[in-house]
């Protein structure tokens, strides 16, 4: 058995909840430390991206622990850049288990923050810096559980392969290449999508929910086109008002409510965590996702919209080319978040059926998505990742759900490796300000998210 230790909190973890400021080992230090000077690195896509200063000082931190150099690559790709690290098993006829994550970030304006973006700073128990939460500390705890293996001898009887894209915030180009260079593996574990939701009042752990499916990203423009002419001579037409009827009939669209294994557990589980009439809601639609009142409540709580089937929501509009002219051109971008089980084709398709308006041109602009079933629910995992959320926190309930957001997780479903995202991180839904401003992490999620991978890791390495 791998000895944790060294791991524990000089304080229980009760008392940690409650501590702003909790006193972390050697190792928690250590995380945090890495989870800092990754932060420090502007990776951004663009100009000046520092991705690649993020891969190189994970793979100091993981040469310095012990590994060989030889066992880590960075490769390069246009301005941003992917790193492998392999860890080998004992048994080269055992499939790889492939860890996977993220080193860029979205970009952040620091005239916009309290505090810099990318000068992390730690204050009241939290760890300020863009990617703090997404992903830089679900990184570091995962480079220093490896780490803390090592030195405790632990040899894998399979091969365990880090591999962290470049840029999963943008085109998501190197999250497919690491995907074509391991279409053998076992598993995914991806650190980015999942997670311990802990109380809002008391910090106490309410549940742990890892995800098995996710929606398919798209993105879908839609351009009218006009002759236009002065503005003191307006026409019934206009380019910008059809665009903008055709966006109204967008935002007033119910797509169809819809259900899966995966969102019906979800919302059963959950329901014990929520307030009476949402989990009534959640129950009566995980029953009859048909029924009209349980679906309004679910539509009316943004954290639940996205489960309970397709989303459409305009995001970017541009038109006109002067003040004082008629538009001659009027352009948006539709962003949807598709059910599993859909095309992008079903979804354009319906999308002109609802604008019923032949001069409103629409394309799929999306790039770097595909469209995947549901990773399958039994097999090593699901009893895994409850052994390791219950080393975290014990009996703390878990359960599986359905992720809202695209993941580098598509492109090994997309060649049908089973992935599964399951965070390290425990914390209160109203400390989430990923894509957000002042983005932050709880010190406090730092010692139960070693505990995790600690149980994690080796239980899906030896099986």
């Amino acid at each position: 058995m791998i000895k944790r230790a060294a791991l524990l909190l000089l304080l229980s973890i009760g008392s940690a909840q409650a501590d702003p400021l909790p006193t972390l080992t050697r190792d928690g230090l250590k995380a945090l430390t890495l989870a800092k000077d990754s932060i420090a690195f502007r990776s951004v896509a663009g100009v000046h991206n520092q991705t690649i200063n993020v891969a190189e000082l994970y793979r100091k931190a993981l040469v310095d622990g012990g590994f060989p150099a030889d066992a880590i690559t960075i490769t390069r790709l246009n301005d941003t850049a992917y790193m492998v690290f392999r860890w080998a098993g004992q048994e080269n006829t055992l499939k790889p288990l492939v860890i996977s994550g993220h080193m860029d970030v979205v970009a952040a304006d620091p005239s916009d923050w309290t505090r810099d973006p990318f000068t992390p700073v730690v204050e009241n128990g939290y760890l300020y810096g863009r990617g703090a939460s997404d992903m830089k500390m679900s990184n570091a705890l995962a480079i220093t559980t490896l780490l803390h293996l090592h030195h405790q001898g632990y040899k894998p009887k399979r091969d365990i392969i880090l591999a962290l894209s470049g840029d999963e915030e943008t085109a998501m180009k190197t999250g497919q290449i690491l995907a074509n260079q391991f279409p053998n593996a076992e598993e995914v574990l991806n650190l980015d999508v999942g997670g311990g939701t802990l109380d809002e009042e008391t910090g106490r752990p309410l549940f742990y929910s890892w995800s098995g499916a996710e929606k398919t990203y798209a993105d879908i423009g839609l351009m009218v086109a006009d002759p236009g002419g002065h503005s003191s001579e307006p026409r019934e037409r206009n380019a910008i008002s059809v665009l903008a009827q055709a966006l109204v009939k967008i935002q007033t669209h119910p797509f169809r409510p819809e259900l899966n294994a995966l969102t019906r557990s979800y919302f059963l589980n959950a329901a014990r965590f929520t307030s009476p009439r949402l989990a009534s809601a959640m129950r009566i639609f995980a029953a009859s996702p048909d029924n009209v009142q349980a679906v309004a409540t679910l539509r009316a709580d943004p954290s639940l919209v996205g489960a309970i089937g397709t989303t459409c929501v305009v995001t970017m509009i541009k038109g006109g080319h002067a003040l004082n002219a008629l538009p001659q051109h009027a352009d948006a971008n539709i962003n949807c978040r598709i059910f599993p089980g859909h095309s992008r084709g079903d979804i354009i398709h319906e999308l002109s059926a609802i604008i019923d308006d032949p001069s409103v041109h629409i394309e799929d602009h999306s790039q770097g998505s595909v469209e995947t079933q549901p990773s399958p629910m039994n097999g090593p995992l699901p009893s895994a990742v409850t052994r390791a959320a219950h080393e975290a926190f014990p009996n703390v309930p878990v359960f599986p759900s359905m992720s809202s957001g695209a993941s580098d997780s598509m492109w090994f479903r997309e060649k049908g490796i089973p992935a599964y995202g399951a965070s390290p991180i425990f914390m209160k839904a109203s400390d989430d300000f990923s894509h957000g401003l002042n983005e932050r992490v709880p010190l406090s999620a730092i010692t139960p998210g070693m505990h995790f991978l600690l149980s994690l890791i080796p239980a899906l390495s030896q099986n």
